[in-house]
Formats: structure tokens, C-alpha cells, sequence
């Protein structure tokens, strides 16, 4: 058998060269590059806007935070960590912070659990459900400064409203001084916050309750469920990520609460209302004591931060990794 020898036709100067760019190559890195400039182009009024509007106070605050500052001109008095040493021995910033503790226990045990009561009842079909729901989110829509004018008139000792009705009903020895007793500020002032926040969260869970397939419930009502039953093994599992955005705003908005309390009480009496952004506030643009009022501010920040970061990698981690799908050889 004769082999015949062919010439290797790749052999020759431009072997291991690219090949030429072509059109369509051409046209697709142009594209590309405008479809980059196009998103640039529509992120960075966003970008800006963030930067000067967020980063850019965040770190003034902290670097403000370091000097003796009045609020005018530029910060010259370096006194280190001062401020911070001041803000833990402040026995009202510890306070505070005890108030801040309180505020969130009693959200979630009380204030959280009421709204998700509401919205189960209301999810089911009753007439005027929907006229139920609007009333019950209405006071959310309301802003801080009207609602705090309202319970204070509400609240007003002895010619308030709230005075009048348990007056009329034999039970005036429980009303008084609601605002203005130590020893009552702040759960009246927790009955305020519940009455303009639960509508909002009451809201949350109707939109999750309602996402939850009716097969689930109505296989566990064939299966011999009780309604506990059903609500503890089906519902509430399945509302679980409702629940923990739920008690992401919650705590957060307990820790920066700050127009509510202004309003009605404006941390008194005797810094028994205060909280933290009240405080800031006070020595901010009270006392201009700027300097610790950005040692306030910072550490106001750095809580938040800290429990944002952590409540995302221990318990909304499993959100997030629940909403990837992995595809292996085609399958689920």
C-alpha cells in the first residue's frame, strides 16, 4: 500500500495567530461596550447621589466624632476617643440603650405577634374584610409628626380623650398623667407605636399568607388537621421569610426611632422616653455639642450595621441560598 504525502496546509508564518476580526465580531464588542456605557450611564446619578447623600456624612460623622466641635466651621479640637469615653459612663446614653432593648423585646413579643394575628383573620373571608384592612393600615400612612400630635392631645392629662372614655366607663382612676409619669411613658408610648406601625406588618403577612397555595392547607384539612395544626406545620413554616424580613424592620426601626417620640414627648420626663437619635438630636442641635453627637450617631450606626450584617448571615442566609437553583444534568 502506497501512503500518499500531503502537504500540512497549517504549517507557514500566521500559524497561532488570532484570526481576523470579523464584522459581526466587530459589531459585537461595540455592542457591548454600549450596552456598558448605557448601564454606567443610568447608575451614576444612583452612585452619586449615594455617595454624597450616605457615604460621605457617615464618614464626616465619624471623623467628627473624634474633636470637641461646636457645629461651626471646621472640627480643630482633636480630643481622640473622649466623646466615646463620655458616651458609655453618660448614665441617659445607657440608658438609652436599656430603652432600646425594651423597645424591641416588647415589638417582637407583642407588637409583632398582634399583627400577625390580624392579618390570619383577615385572610380569611369575612364580609368587609377589605374595609378592615384599610383601617388597620391607614394610621401607618399617617406620618410620625401628625400621629404624635394626635396622642398627645389623646393623651393629655385630665381634659384628653383617653381620660374621658375610661372616666365614662367608671375606670377614670386608670388615666392621668400618661406622658408625663415616669412610670407609664413608655408603655403608652409602646401603644402609640403599635397603633401606627402593626397595619405596616399586618400588611407583610397578609401579602405572604396570600402567596401560600391553598393545596398545602386543603391537604392538611383532608389529612385531619386541626387549625393549630394547620397553621403550625403548613402556615407558618411557609410564611418563615415574611416573618424574618418582619423582624429585620422591626428592630431596626426600633433602634433609629427618633420623630415619634420628638413629638410626643420629646424624651422627657427626665429622660425617661429618650432614646438614642433623641439624644443626638439634643446635643446636636440643642447643646451644639456636635462632636458627641456624632459619637451618638456612630455608634447608632455601628449597632445597626452589626445586626444587619449578622441577621443576614445567620438567618437570612437561608432565603438566599433557597432562592438559588442548582441544575444538574438538566434536573432540579
Amino acid at each position: 500500500m502506497t501512503s500518499t504525502f500531503l502537504p500540512d496546509k497549517r504549517t507557514g508564518p500566521d500559524v497561532g495567530l488570532p484570526p481576523p476580526a470579523t464584522g459581526a465580531g466587530r459589531g459585537r464588542t461595540r455592542r457591548r461596550v454600549v450596552n456598558w456605557l448605557t448601564a454606567v450611564g443610568f447608575q451614576l446619578p444612583a452612585l452619586v447621589l449615594f455617595l454624597v447623600l450616605v457615604l460621605l456624612p457617615i464618614m464626616f460623622a465619624l471623623y467628627a466624632a473624634f474633636f470637641r466641635w461646636g457645629g461651626f466651621g471646621m472640627p480643630s479640637d482633636y480630643i481622640g476617643v473622649d466623646n466615646f469615653t463620655r458616651l458609655f459612663d453618660d448614665p441617659v446614653f445607657l440608658g438609652d440603650l436599656w430603652r432600646c432593648l425594651v423597645l424591641v423585646v416588647l415589638s417582637l413579643a407583642v407588637q409583632l405577634p398582634f399583627a400577625l394575628a390580624m392579618a390570619v383573620l383577615l385572610n380569611q373571608r369575612i364580609r368587609g374584610r377589605a374595609v378592615y384592612r384599610m383601617l388597620f393600615f391607614a394610621p401607618y400612612v399617617l406620618s410620625e409628626a401628625i400621629t404624635g400630635v394626635l396622642f398627645a392631645m389623646i393623651f393629655a392629662p385630665d381634659d384628653g380623650l383617653a381620660d374621658h372614655v375610661l372616666g365614662s366607663v367608671g375606670l377614670d382612676g386608670l388615666g392621668g398623667t400618661w406622658f408625663a409619669d415616669p412610670s407609664t411613658v413608655m408603655a403608652t408610648l409602646f401603644l402609640v407605636m403599635t397603633w401606627k406601625y402593626f397595619g405596616f406588618h399586618m400588611m407583610l403577612y397578609l401579602a405572604g399568607l396570600q402567596s401560600i397555595p391553598a393545596e398545602l392547607t386543603e391537604a392538611a384539612l383532608i389529612d385531619g388537621a386541626s387549625p393549630w395544626q394547620r397553621f403550625r406545620n403548613v402556615t407558618l413554616p411557609l410564611l418563615a421569610p415574611t416573618l424574618r424580613i418582619s423582624v429585620f424592620l422591626s428592630v431596626i426601626g426600633s433602634i433609629q426611632l427618633f420623630d415619634l417620640v420628638w413629638v410626643t414627648t420629646a424624651g422627657g420626663p427626665d429622660h425617661h422616653s429618650e432614646t438614642m437619635a433623641v439624644t443626638m438630636f439634643q446635643y446636636g442641635f440643642k447643646r451644639y455639642q456636635v462632636g458627641y453627637a456624632s459619637a451618638i450617631s456612630v455608634v447608632m450606626f455601628g449597632i445597626s450595621l452589626v445586626f444587619a450584617l449578622a441577621y443576614q448571615r445567620f438567618v437570612l442566609r437561608r432565603d438566599l441560598e433557597g432562592a438559588t437553583t442548582t441544575m444538574r444534568g438538566g434536573q432540579k
